[in-house]
């Protein structure tokens, strides 16, 4: 019967260690936090409010329902919006920026304060589209082609500028398209097309008059050998020509000699003929 008291105080014992060890476990699991590679935190006191330094990576004591950590990413983030603005000629231009940004790292309580962890998604597309704007206000629709270079160092030196009046950093900033209303693309194609049809119309011009001295160069040429052959003549005579005549008439009467449906008849009273026979008339 002894036994029995003495085994219920041991098992009491053991219970009271055991949540003793538990109650200790939860107070130290509750009063680490750990930050991660790439990772910065911030702590807020409910006593202080949010605390001036930076915690960096690693594990870490606080204070349980006294003080919370606040994870902040530090790594470089990308980000993508749109804006529609008016360039100087009254022309409406879609414009898409890519962003890579992170925070200031001496000034996360800062930024948790007056921002809170969501900071990028509240600062960058307004100060994005405001920009944007600005800038695009500053050209015509055309030189946003012709100049763009230009155009993205003055939209990426204004972002950095405004991004670090919020402790933003901005490594790099970059538009990567660009495209126009239908109106003006509509004038821009009737341009084109206005273009192509006037070098097309050049390219006549310029063709007819070359044809037109052509023209008259050989013109000139046959009228100098008119001369040339008029001169001869007055000059020769007409035995020339008589031989140019010859000399034709033999070359007429060889390609008929080599004719197998030509045959000649010899002088007679009517003079010298050239018949042209079906050679198949011979076989009747």
């Amino acid at each position: 019967m002894a036994g029995g008291p003495a085994a219920v105080s041991f098992l009491t014992n053991i219970a009271k260690t055991a949540a003793g060890l538990g109650a200790a476990a939860s107070l130290l699991s509750a009063s680490l936090y750990t930050v991660d590679g790439g990772e910065r935190a911030v702590i807020f006191d409910r006593f202080r409010g949010v605390l001036p330094e930076t915690v960096t990576e690693g594990t870490h004591f606080l204070v349980p329902w006294l003080q919370k950590p606040y994870i902040f990413d530090i790594r470089t983030r990308p980000h993508n919006f749109s804006s529609n603005s008016g360039t100087k000629d009254l022309q409406m231009v879609n414009l898409t920026l890519r962003l890579l940004s992170r925070p200031d790292v001496d000034h996360l309580p800062t930024i948790f304060t007056s921002l809170g962890l969501e900071y990028d998604d509240k600062v960058l597309p307004s100060i994005g589209n405001e920009v944007l704007k600005a800038v695009v206000a500053q050209f015509n629709a055309d030189q946003l082609l012709t100049e763009r270079p230009h155009v993205s160092a003055l939209v990426r030196d204004a972002l950095i500028r405004r991004a670090r009046e919020f402790n933003i950093i901005l490594d790099d900033v970059a538009i990567t398209h660009l495209s126009y209303g239908i109106e003006f693309s509509q004038a821009v194609e009737k341009k084109q097309v206005a273009q192509q049809e006037a070098e097309r119309s050049k390219f006549l011009v310029a063709k007819a008059e070359q044809e037109r001295r052509a023209a008259i160069v050989r013109a000139e040429g046959e009228s100098e050998s008119a001369r040339l052959i008029s001169e001869a003549t007055a000059m020769a005579g007409t035995g020339l020509i008589e031989l140019r005549r010859i000399e034709a008439a033999k070359e007429i009467a060889a390609e008929l000699s080599r004719s197998p449906n030509v045959a000649y008849i010899p002088a007679s009273d009517n003079g010298k003929m050239l018949l042209g026979l079906n050679a198949a008339g011979f076989g009747r």
